[in-house]
């Protein structure tokens, strides 16, 4: 049940950014804009997780150029104990280079080739039968659904059949993410980023009230702010003592785990991420 909470969450967190970061450059082809908000967002904290983990694990250089320059997961191997799920930044970051340059070369145009290269991905996964995956080729297609989400949005009929949809269809698909996130799910992991997708998609325009209010609340809200950081910092947490010993022990170190990776989090996003996130954006107003 674990494994599909974690692939499932994630494969959100992947249609939401390829969603957001194409919505951006539907509205505007601002590329050196776009890099430097990606670039102070995402790799202050990524540098200082894999600057912290590097005194801890002692990797060869190359293995440290390999994280730092986000190219780990391409290679396993080098990523470092704690950081191991860093490889996700690794595909978020390679997806913010690749599709600056679409853009760049090809114009608004040229985001448009995002749902064939969506499906490709998938049909490589399934030549591969590469179910659950890190390197960017046989993972990218959750990341690119989101792209392809944020195209279907910004076409008025689509957004029109999607406002008549039943408001429980999103939480059906909800259910049918969970189950694509199980270690045993079979073809469906092939299915879990059109789920995710959808699943995103629908939810903006039909979902129930009650679970509208939820996800819209204060908790909810500062759980979001913090979100990045706790993702960075769980795992390089779960390896420590707080993670440690057999699974009765993990179970009971489980609240001081959570404790600490929430403490670390607040701390993190107000005093170091944010400060950088303000000192970049008047950067890019000069």
């Amino acid at each position: 049940m674990n494994s599909a909470f974690a692939l499932s969450g994630l494969a959100l967190f992947f249609v939401l950014s390829g969603f957001l970061i194409t919505r951006f450059l539907l509205e505007r082809q601002d590329i050196p804009d776009f890099l430097r908000r990606r670039l102070f967002r995402i790799v202050p904290l990524a540098w200082l997780a894999m600057l912290i983990l590097a005194i801890w694990n002692r990797p060869d250089s190359i293995s440290l150029a390999a994280n730092l320059l986000f190219i780990s997961n391409l290679f396993p191997g080098q990523l470092m104990n704690g950081g191991g799920h860093l490889w996700s930044l690794c595909v978020e970051a390679q997806f913010y280079v690749g599709i600056a340059l679409l853009v760049a070369l090809c114009g608004r145009r040229g985001l448009y080739l995002l749902p064939l290269l969506c499906v490709a991905v998938t049909g490589l996964r399934v030549h591969a039968d590469a179910q659950i995956d890190v390197a960017t080729w046989l993972r990218a297609d959750e990341i690119l659904a989101g792209a392809t989400l944020a195209l279907v949005c910004h076409d008025e009929r689509a957004t029109a059949w999607m406002r008549k949809a039943p408001a429980i269809l999103p939480v059906l698909l909800l259910i049918l993410l969970l189950a694509s996130g199980r270690q045993s799910a079979g073809m469906l992991h092939f299915v879990r980023p059109y789920a995710a997708a959808s699943a995103v998609g629908l939810s903006i325009f039909a979902f129930p009230a009650i679970l509208r209010r939820l996800f819209t609340s204060r908790p909810a809200a500062y759980v979001a702010s913090i979100s990045y950081a706790l993702y960075v910092y769980h795992g390089m947490l779960a390896v420590t003592w707080l993670g440690s010993g057999d699974m009765l022990a993990r179970y009971l170190k489980r609240p001081l785990l959570i404790l600490a990776t929430f403490a670390a989090a607040h701390v993190s996003t107000r005093y170091f991420e944010r400060p950088v996130l303000v000192w970049g954006k008047r950067r890019g107003r000069r």
